[in-house]
């Protein structure tokens, strides 16, 4: 028995979702703890594309149980396009295969209402860049106690009552603050009637479950979205998404006991992306950026937004080490550096005379940092064709264990291309 978390370390778009899918086949539970539509999981799978955003990874597996934790906010049209998705391609989502925690708080129409106005009153400069989709005001009301959980649809009279509430006020905020268009109470009290009759039989204690889960031996996956530098409190706020993203959050995201864990995966790209706005101090504006950025694919599974691309950042790895309690590193699209002469890591940071080993939290100054490189020669091979590390040039080698002396951390995955069948599993988390 082990329970595993895996987690980004970066800004997200890591490739979680394939280090899931990796693990999963290991695991006998693969459970999502956090975040909303907003993330996007991309996984190739004999050819064919899936990219999920509320499903857990795992999903694609048929003997499987899948779980949505307490700690994600769900939009039931995306989750129910979802499981339609799946169906159509030959993946029915029964409730014996998911199971969506009752706790878990509902995304309602007035919340992305609010998001998409809000971003847009906002000056050019003070933009976070948020998705659109409505996470910030969902997990906002929750804190602020006003929120609406996926299991009051089940009970019409509280579900009614809640919606009451919340219509008024945010239509208050919609018409007389964000000149905006009201959202009817009537036309999204029918409309979520019809999405509880869909929903109720998926719902349930996902916190007992994966108790006697664990009691009986049963291997557990969590699964994490966004990446640590979006983690709302350790993240470079406010340019953050709106939940905490590191491994702690597996806990309370979905009542499982931090005692319990056995082993954290944190998934480090070899190079670093950003979605949006915000500080990225390794970010490259010249050739070698947009190379990486052609040859990675890097557009955003959730937005299609073109990713930032900059050298591997050492500053942010080693942070993300240290809040997640991380035990081993998947490092993914290794295949996209090769062509690169010279290949270059970000040690420490300078800026106004000090040197920095720590994301500074004064937003103004990490927009001020500057990297401090150190350089190693690149390879000319590509290497999506390597199934063992022994198939790698001794240069891409040498790259990985300078990543490991710098994070004191092994990597126990590796990935050099899109495909299952690209990635070298070094060490199973779930063999002890």
């Amino acid at each position: 028995m082990a329970n595993v978390v895996v987690v980004g370390t970066q800004w997200g778009d890591e490739g979680k979702g394939k280090i899931v899918d990796l693990l999963t086949r290991y695991a006998d539970f693969i459970v999502r703890f956090q975040g909303g539509n907003n993330a996007g999981h991309t996984l190739v799978v004999e050819g064919k594309q899936f990219i999920f955003h509320l499903i857990p990874s795992g999903i694609l597996y048929e003997n499987k149980k899948c779980m949505i934790g307490n700690g994600v906010v769900i939009d039931p049209e995306v989750l129910l396009a979802e499981m339609q998705e799946l169906q159509e391609s030959g993946l029915p989502v029964s409730p014996e295969r998911l199971m969506i925690s009752e706790n878990a708080h509902l995304i309602m129409p007035y919340h992305k209402a609010l998001d998409l106005n809000q971003e847009a009153a906002l000056k050019s400069s003070k933009k976070i860049g948020t998705t659109g989709r409505g996470i910030g005001p969902c997990y906002g009301d929750k804190i602020l106690r006003k929120g609406i959980k996926i299991g009051d649809l089940l009970d019409e009279d509280l579900f009614r009552d809640k919606l009451r509430d919340n219509v008024e006020e945010k239509n208050f905020l919609l018409t007389r603050r964000l000149n905006s268009e009201p959202v009817s109470f009537d036309a999204v009290n029918r409309q979520f009637q019809l999405l509880a009759e869909k929903l109720a039989p998926y719902l349930g204690n996902v916190s007992v479950e994966l108790d006697q889960a664990r009691k009986s031996g049963k291997h557990i996956l969590f699964e994490g979205a966004q990446g640590t530098q979006l983690d709302i409190d350790h993240g470079t706020y406010p340019f953050v998404t709106s939940s905490n993203t590191v491994a702690g959050n597996a806990c309370t995201g979905t009542g499982f006991g931090p005692v319990h864990i056995d082993a954290v995966i944190g998934i480090l790209k070899a190079y670093t992306t950003r979605v949006g706005s915000g500080p990225f101090p390794t970010e490259l504006f010249d050739d070698t950026g947009d190379q990486l950025q052609r040859k990675g694919g890097e557009f955003g599974a959730t937005t299609g937004r073109k990713r930032r691309c900059g050298w591997l950042d050492s500053v942010v790895a080693n942070e993300a080490i240290r809040l997640n309690s991380i035990t081993g590193l998947a490092v993914t699209k290794l295949d996209v550096l090769s062509g690169q002469q010279k290949i270059k890591i970000a040690t420490s940071y300078n800026a106004d005379g000090r040197v920095f080993r720590a994301m500074p939290s004064n937003i103004r100054m990490t927009e001020k940092v500057k990297p401090v490189y150190e350089e190693i020669p690149g390879w000319q091979e590509e290497i999506d064709r390597a199934r063992s590390v022994e198939d790698l040039p001794m240069q891409a080698r040498d790259y990985i264990k300078r990543i490991e002396d710098i994070t004191e951390t092994p990597a126990v995955i590796i990935s050099v291309g899109p495909a299952r069948d690209e990635t070298l599993l070094l060490r199973n988390p779930f063999s002890g």
